[in-house]
């Protein structure tokens, strides 16, 4: 796998037209090496939900581990998870996918072959070798496949904008297949059958990586994005005192800047940085330039870019945190519901995570062939609607979900107190567990918005040196979003037990997890109004002769 990488120009300069049928197409990238990596990525991510999908249960019932640790630790699992990618953005490559697959081998050793005092040890220490080895390629996976299709060729250019939505389902079909089987394998088979199928899936991601290496567009390194910004920082720093009209020459260094190439048009923003590119006396007098002391007008805007993101990226955060109930208390809610299809059927507590897929796989294509295109005509722009604004719908939703499943959940405990359940937390409660589809409906809704937007909005405005850190930075979201749900449990467990009434306990029938939903909904209202103030001053990137949303 390649890391933090620059697509590589394929000629397509228009020839006359006698010539122009027997044109070439290029034997590398586009479509037709992209799909390859989607297959990769479907496979990992069906090896990851179906471990991510059913782990709080494997934790409760098999581990015996409390409720709340349990959504704690696959909180910090799923964060680690993400958060890993900001280092794997600079050492990944295909021995990460091996490393993956060490890790699941191990973790299905751990439940069917190691003895039980040991096996917890040995179970938390696959999980985490699992974890390094997806954080070791995430970031740079995406990335290299939009990569196959080249900018400077209109039709790729083009193509690229619905390749995150057709990304997106990949990862979705593969994340669904994997709810709907392995869970099932997990909950009625065994637990060493379920992880059995999901360490062939790793090996089968590996295996169609390489069939197509020979494929693949190639990119070349770059060198280090972080050395890049350092010096525009350490640049601007050293020069403070310098003006355009005093001290300086008022001439900004353009080296970098070539005819026909996608130069950056000079911004307003963080005006400080701009001191970074000023020709002094001393650069005058020197023979060659000191990059930590004269930087390109280029190079400072393309540490601009970076800096407006950071606000959406915290803006986003409490998102991520509402996500990761899908995984935890849904789960644990479902458990205690009406589950049966027929005479002999269980529905998965978990299974109703493949609603989330089901509905991406039905919206993704409903949305780039119906929606764009009547919303291009509407907004004049090329996607309909800018990638801030598509963001900003899915935090909108995710609000609602929390609403309709703290409605849910305290519908769910009268129906416990009116027939006696309350103090009994291993009781069916008579009510069926369809009810908790409004919650995964919304849920996936705001998914396929906030979540391809952020995947987009990470790509498009990084610059072309630094998109694998993009990613890492979308997919550290998530991660760091765990983390910030786990402190918000803790939080709460704390101040509700000093009343001696604590939250979120083993007895879900009063573990008020209703009041825990409807916090979660309060601080992410609270979010997406400082979410809509930051976005009012967003600049997006601005491109020479070219403006770019």
């Amino acid at each position: 796998m390649e890391r933090s990488v620059a697509p590589v120009a394929i000629d397509n300069d228009p020839i006359n037209s006698s010539n122009h049928s027997s044109r070439k197409k290029p034997s590398t990238g586009g479509w037709n090496t992209a799909v390859f990596i989607i297959f990769v990525e479907m496979a990992e991510r069906f090896a990851f939900y179906g471990l991510a999908g059913n782990l709080i249960t494997y934790l409760t019932n098999e581990l015996g581990e409390p409720m709340s640790t349990a959504a704690k630790h696959v909180n910090t699992w799923v964060g680690v998870s993400a958060i890993f990618p900001l280092l794997g953005a600079f050492i990944a490559d295909s021995c990460d996918l091996l490393l993956g697959n060490l890790g699941m081998v191990l973790l299905t050793l751990s439940v069917s072959l190691i003895p039980l005092h040991y096996r917890k040890t040995v179970f938390f220490t696959a999980l985490y070798i699992l974890a390094i080895g997806e954080g070791g390629h995430k970031p740079c996976v995406q990335t290299f496949a939009a990569d196959q299709f080249d900018e400077n060729n209109p039709q790729e250019k083009a193509a690229k904008s619905s390749f995150f939505n057709w990304w997106y389902v990949g990862i979705i079909t593969g994340a669904s297949i994997a709810i709907v089987v392995v869970i099932y394998l997990q909950d009625n088979v065994s637990w060493a059958a379920g992880f059995g199928v999901l360490s062939v899936s790793l090996a089968a991601a590996l295996g169609v990586f390489l069939a197509g290496i020979k494929r693949y567009r190639k990119q070349g390194p770059t060198g280090s994005p972080f050395t890049m910004l350092a010096q525009v920082f350490v640049a601007a720093a050293k020069k403070r005192r310098v003006s355009e009209t005093h001290g300086g020459r008022g001439i900004c260094y353009e080296d970098d800047r070539i005819s026909g190439s996608h130069n950056l048009a000079r911004t307003n923003q963080f005006r400080f940085l701009d001191k970074a590119m000023i020709i002094d006396n001393k650069d005058l007098l020197s023979n060659t330039r000191d990059p930590w002391r004269l930087c390109s007008l280029n190079q400072v805007e393309e540490v601009k870019l970076v800096l407006r993101l950071i606000p959406i990226w915290l803006a986003c955060l409490m998102f991520s945190a509402v996500v990761t109930q899908i995984n935890t208390f849904f789960t644990k809610q479902g458990s205690t519901m009406l589950r049966s299809i027929g005479p002999n059927f269980q529905v998965p507590p978990a299974a109703l995570q493949c609603l989330v897929g089901l509905e991406v796989l039905i919206f993704v294509p409903v949305y780039d062939q119906v929606f764009v295109p009547m919303a291009r005509k509407i907004t004049g722009h090329p996607r309909g609607i800018t990638m801030l604004q598509r963001i900003g719908a899915g935090l909108f939703v995710s609000i609602l979900s929390m609403v309709v499943a703290a409605l849910v959940e305290t519908a769910r405990v009268n129906t416990a107190s009116k027939h006696g359940l309350l103090d009994t937390p291993k009781a069916i409660v008579s009510m069926s567990i369809w009810w908790l589809v409004p919650q995964y409906i919304l849920m996936g809704l705001g998914d396929c918005l906030a979540v391809i937007g952020l995947q987009e909005l990470f790509y498009d405005q990084m610059p072309e040196e630094m998109r694998s850190m993009g990613a890492a930075a979308y997919l550290s979201i998530m991660g760091v979003g765990s983390f910030l749900n786990t402190a918000i449990i803790s939080v709460v467990q704390a101040i509700t037990s000093r009343q001696g009434n604590a939250w979120l306990g083993d007895n879900l029938n009063r573990a008020n997890l209703n009041y825990f939903y409807w916090v979660l909904a309060g601080l992410s209202g609270v979010n997406l109004c400082v979410y809509m103030w930051i976005t009012k001053g967003f600049v997006y990137k601005k491109v020479e002769n070219n403006d770019n949303q």
